[in-house]
């Protein structure tokens, strides 16, 4: 049965699967945490969801792509995975203190595109440093 878990084949589909659940568990948490539906605002075709959407999908396999690239278990990765997306999240709520003029939810679900964009950079910037983090 060792030769089975060794086989590098093997060794990156259990990587990539397990990945694919905390992406889908991590979207789901940020769906609870904004005041939109990604997924409806999606389909609507808001277009400033769509790029905070894809930030945060981004920003979550980035840091999981160092956290792989680090780590040799598939548990630590997957506790550096959370650990990351935690920072993550943080990230999401710093960004909405830090500006009081307006609330960032509010304008992403009107599709305020330069708003959605700003998003996207961040959470993709923060996944950078979040991976260095763990490396």
């Amino acid at each position: 049965m060792d030769q089975f878990w060794d086989n590098m084949y093997v060794h990156s589909a259990a990587y990539y699967s397990v990945v694919i659940l905390c992406v889908v568990v991590f979207l789901a948490i940020f769906e609870l945490v904004t005041k939109y539906k990604n997924w409806e605002e999606i389909k609507k075709g808001n277009l400033a969801v769509a790029m905070a959407t894809g930030g945060k999908i981004f920003g979550i396999a980035n840091i999981f792509r160092y956290s792989i690239e680090q780590n040799d278990s598939l548990v630590t990765m997957v506790s550096w995975g959370v650990f990351g997306f935690v920072l993550l999240l943080i990230g999401y709520f710093i960004f909405e203190f830090l500006t009081p003029k307006f609330k960032v939810d509010e304008e992403i679900q009107n599709d305020n595109r330069a708003v959605g964009l700003i998003s996207l950079i961040l959470s993709v910037g923060l996944s950078y440093v979040i991976g260095a983090g763990i490396s």
